[in-house]
């Protein structure tokens, strides 16, 4: 039996970025996105002045240990209590963890195994955090804006891309790593009662299995579902590929074409533009057409531009091509997520975001280091288009399934 709920917003047919309830919720992650990014700049500072390099890197790791391994487990733990809990409850552990660390820290000079243990609670919380908070959509908004929606998402992940560092570099400046742990905590801390009057669809009340059981149900529901399985399929596929040429292929790149930090700089605020870009065009429009086919005729576009960044020679064809890049992988993902998001029955949300989570910040890190002597050994150009193949390869398969070439996504 599939259980259904009607989101909770403002005004029927309002678009998302005039609904009070959506904004409510978009200024508490961004809030919660910003002390994520406040955090890491502490973090990574705190080590810096207590551990050699090799340490630091160890530190800045150790969160990905607790959120991989647990990442499935969120899922469950979000689909059985509720994303809204599960988020508010993480949220208020962020802050009272980074809180206590900065008040730590600023009575006394505390070793490194002070900031490996706020690395490994923080990543096992993110665990809980990242599957709830990637549930909560579908559930404040129609299926109708949920393409605006996550155009408004994904603008937010930009600003906290862009803004939190620098606000951590200000509070580092200013008090050193006691006050930078505080900005990060007041941030989480200022996402809670935001998320308290964040009005929710609540979801029928549903028999309950052993948590195990409810994972394999979740795994399940994703393989057999005609389009939900092969979307999140094509996102793995497409997330190995690219991870590495965006994420360490950039500064190989830069380093062996003789540009420097700076043309790595210029390339990575292309991209970065025309993903902001596209954001703020799903935001505007809503509804995209034959939104199945669309997604993957540019999930095709977007990983072949990813491809021909590593081709070029000349520092300004490979900002414009990664400004395309941006902006066509932009496109791709939004409709993507809302292509997911639409189609999942709300009892599985949890455990769907968990599986795509789970791709993006655990699996497709394991590919730096092959990717990086893949570089070392053949060049850029060759390792680039081959990366841009796999990522092609999610377009490759989806595209001889009708359930996907013909979705659609619900008037706005």
């Amino acid at each position: 039996m599939t259980a259904t709920a009607t989101p909770a917003t403002d005004s029927a047919g309002r678009p998302a970025y005039r609904d009070g309830n959506v904004l409510r919720w978009l200024t508490a992650y961004t809030a919660s996105l910003l002390g994520d990014s406040v955090y890491f700049v502490a973090l990574g500072f705190a080590a810096a002045k207590v551990a050699p390099p090799a340490q630091v890197g160890l530190v800045m790791a150790a969160g990905a240990v607790p959120r991989a391994v647990l990442m499935l487990g969120g899922g469950v733990v979000a689909d059985r209590f509720g994303p809204r809990l599960v988020v508010i409850g993480s949220d208020t552990v962020r802050c009272a963890l980074i809180l206590a660390a900065a008040g730590t820290l600023a009575l006394a000079t505390p070793g490194l195994w002070l900031l490996v243990a706020v690395a490994l609670v923080f990543g096992a919380v993110d665990a809980l955090f990242m599957p709830a908070v990637g549930a909560l959509p579908p559930r404040i908004t129609t299926p109708g804006q949920l393409v605006r929606l996550q155009g408004l998402r994904a603008l937010t992940v930009r600003l906290g891309t862009v803004a939190g560092p620098p606000i951590g570099g200000l509070a580092m400046g200013l008090g050193g790593a006691a006050a930078a742990f505080t900005v990060a905590g007041v941030l989480f801390a200022t996402s809670v009662p935001l998320l308290l009057t964040t009005r929710i669809a609540p979801l029928p009340p549903a028999a309950r299995a052993p948590a195990f059981q409810e994972l394999r149900d979740g795994l399940g529901y994703i393989r057999r579902h005609r389009l939900v399985g092969p979307l999140v399929l094509s996102g793995a596929l497409c997330e190995l590929g690219l991870v590495g040429p965006l994420n360490v292929g950039m500064v190989l790149l830069a380093d062996q074409r003789g540009w420097g930090a700076a043309g790595y700089g210029w390339i990575i605020a292309a991209f970065g533009a025309g993903a902001a870009a596209s954001a703020l065009l799903l935001a505007v429009r809503g509804r995209v057409r034959r939104a199945g086919a669309v997604q993957i005729g540019t999930l095709f576009a977007g990983s072949a531009a990813v491809g021909f960044i590593g081709v070029a020679q000349v520092l300004a064809a490979a900002v414009g091509v990664a400004f395309l890049a941006g902006l066509i992988c932009g496109v791709c993902g939004g409709l993507a997520a809302a292509l997911i998001q639409t189609a999942t029955d709300p009892a599985y949300l949890g455990r769907v975001t968990s599986v795509m989570s789970l791709t993006g910040f655990g699996l497709a890190p394991l590919a730096y280091p092959l990717f990086a002597a893949a570089v070392g050994a053949f060049g850029a150009p060759p390792v680039f288009l081959a990366s841009a193949a796999l990522a092609a390869l999610g377009g490759a398969f989806t595209a001889l399934l009708p359930p996907v070439r013909t979705a659609e996504l619900p008037c706005g």
